[in-house]
This record gives C-alpha cells, structure tokens and sequence, in this order.
C-alpha cells in the first residue's frame, strides 16, 4: 500500500526549563520544574501532521534505551507508523536540552546521539516498498544531509513530492532545492539562502519570489505574523490569529506537520499553509514542542 505521507527525521526526548530569563555566559539560574516530553523535528512533525487527521509513516532512528522505547510508544499511540524506525545499539536516542524564558522565547542545544545513524540504505529500501505517485516525503535536516538528498531523489523518481523543512539552516545541494515542493523556511533560513533581509511581510513576500526560482514552491513561516507561500501562478500572505505565546519551541514543527497533512489529502499549497498557520498558533500555547507525558 503506498503511503500517503512520509516523514523522515530526528527523534529526540526534550528536557525543558522554564526559566525567567536566558542564563549569561558562565551564569547559573534557578529554573522551575523540569517538563520532560518526546521530540526531534521529526517526530514532532510526524505526530502534528497525524493530530491534522494525517496516518504518517516515520523513517528515523532511536537508541535501545528506555527514551527510545518511550519514543516509540509515543509515535505509536499518537497514531504513527513506526514500523520502519532503526533502533540502533551502538548510540543512545537523541536528547535537546531547552530553556524557555517567561516571554517564550528559547535556546536549545540538540546531541544527535541515534538521529546521526539514520542509514541511506535502509530508508532506500523503506521508501521503496512504501513510496509512490502522490506520496509526500516532509524532510528536515537534523539527521544526515546525504541521506534526505537520496530520498528526495528517490521519490522523485517514484512520482512523488518532497517538502523540505530547512532547519536547522545550512548549505544544501542545488539538486534537493530543485526538488523542493515547498522549501518551508522561517524569516532566518531565508535570509541564509537568499541574502535578503525578511523581517517584514512584504520582504517576505519578496524572499519567496527569488526563491521560487530555485525551487518548486516555497513557504516562509513569520511566527506572529503569519506565513506567505509562492508557487507558479499563486502566492500570498496569511495571517496569524492572536494568541498568548507560551513557549515558541514548537510552532514550526506544528505548522509543518499540518500543511503537509493537507498536502497529503491532496489540498493547494494555499490551503495547507493557512492549516499550518492555525496549528502553529494553537502549539505557542503550551509548554515544550509536544504535550508532556503523563
């Protein structure tokens, strides 16, 4: 059976702080309670797009440890396939280590740990047997960047599409940009790519015009304000709802997973991107980039 959406990607267990500010170089701080939940750009991506009504298979790896076995479960019950996802034995699950300060903002810092042992080869052969026309692959790049290069190819050749969430930002192939369908970028990620200044809807908007040149479609996502989209023959803004910000950690994996959700259900890329911008806003409004567990 071919699936309709695929995400490949990190899987990570956060471990998150509130604090009233961000601590100074050699300063400690007192945090409140420590929110321990399931994460990785992948995995929460995945269970956004499944609590958008999508059913995604996740390709990635965890380490056999009890974080990778509650990672597990976590995909699982929220209604992701995880058939698929490597336990490796030579590296732990991947941990984030974040603080979030009393107006939401925050500062993570990411150990790899098994995400860095997602295998070329395995995914190869997952995508394979469950790839197809129609399919989407939603990619970020917190795993290796050769092994999204492949997929996307490969998926490609298979008839399906990729959406490529660059984050975190750095150099990539001509080759994946071409294949980008959309390229989902923040205001940051686009000026690595673009040199332009985006601090504003309307240099947004001129951002994913230079970038439509280089890729399929593109998003850029402007937290309050919302997101703009360009594809060939339609682009626009769309505005955010009001909202209390909690803690910002996980908007744009919620954002993602649900425009790629419609995507999957066969909706423009209009219709996906106001989905996501809904979603987006409804993550600012709790603690950490998943619910925590019980």
């Amino acid at each position: 059976m071919v699936a309709s959406l695929i995400v490949l990607g990190s899987a990570n267990t956060d471990y998150t702080v509130l604090v009233e500010r961000h601590p100074l170089p050699g300063e400690t701080l007192l945090g409140d309670e420590l929110v321990v939940a399931t994460g990785g750009k992948g995995a929460n991506q995945a269970l956004a797009a499944a609590r958008s009504g999508a059913m995604p298979v996740f390709l990635g790896a965890v380490g056999d440890d009890a974080n990778g076995r509650q990672m597990l479960d976590a995909l699982g019950s929220g209604g992701v396939d995880v058939s698929s996802v490597a336990v490796v034995d030579d590296a732990p699950t991947g941990i984030a280590l974040i603080t979030v300060s009393r107006d939401g903002e925050n500062t993570i810092v990411v150990a790899a740990g098994a995400n860095a042992r997602v295998n070329a080869h395995e995914v190869e052969a997952a995508l394979r047997a469950v790839a197809g026309p129609g399919t989407v692959l939603l990619a970020q790049l917190e795993i290796p960047l050769q092994v999204v290069v492949e997929a996307a190819a490969i998926v490609d050749e298979l008839g399906g599409r990729t959406v490529l969430n660059l984050s975190p930002s750095r150099e990539i192939p001509d080759a994946l940009l071409e294949l980008c369908d959309p390229l989902v970028v923040n205001e940051a990620e686009a000026h690595d790519l673009t040199g332009l200044t985006v601090d504003s809807v309307d240099h947004a908007t001129a951002a994913a015009a230079a970038l439509l040149e280089r890729c399929r479609s593109v998003v850029i996502t402007l937290g309050g304000d919302g997101a703009v989209f360009a594809a060939p023959g339609a682009s626009g803004h769309l505005p955010a709802p009001r909202v209390t910000v909690v803690d910002t950690t996980g908007a744009g994996d919620a954002f993602v997973g649900a425009l790629c959700a419609e995507l999957a259900d066969g909706a423009d890329l209009r219709t996906a991107a106001s989905r996501g911008v809904d979603a987006g806003a409804a993550a600012v409004q709790w603690l950490g980039a998943q619910p925590p567990r019980a």
